[in-house]
């Protein structure tokens, strides 16, 4: 069974930076595409950013410029680079990882991250 562990948030002030981090385990296929997700109260859950195994990345448009995804194969581990935060990209934010043959979307706890002065 595979799991997603993610680390990183926190609370932090606007036009800080952060870096999240997720790894998957319980399985041994490299996962093809690893992603983050967010949602804030309220709202609906959005994509940030996603890597594929040959490294072809995604960003949401209203993103780009101030995230960076990134991902180790070897340790199936993708990370979030967040900069410039604002106080809008408060929200709980979740790994997905699509994993095996077929592919199977797994999704991690989610991790919680707060910009605010």
């Amino acid at each position: 069974q595979v799991q997603l562990v993610e680390s990183g948030g926190g609370l932090v002030q606007p036009g800080e930076s952060l870096r999240l981090s997720c790894a998957a385990s319980g399985n041994s296929f490299v996962p093809a595409e690893m992603g983050w997700y967010r949602q804030a109260p309220g709202k609906q859950r959005e994509l940030v950013a996603s890597v594929t195994i040959l490294d072809i990345t995604t960003y949401a448009e209203s993103l780009k410029g101030r995230v960076t995804i990134s991902r180790d194969n070897s340790k199936s581990t993708v990370y979030l680079q967040m900069s410039s935060l604002k106080p809008e990209d408060t929200a709980v934010y979740y790994c997905k990882a699509k994993i095996g043959v077929p592919h199977v979307d797994y999704w991690g706890q989610g991790t919680q991250v707060t910009v605010s002065s």
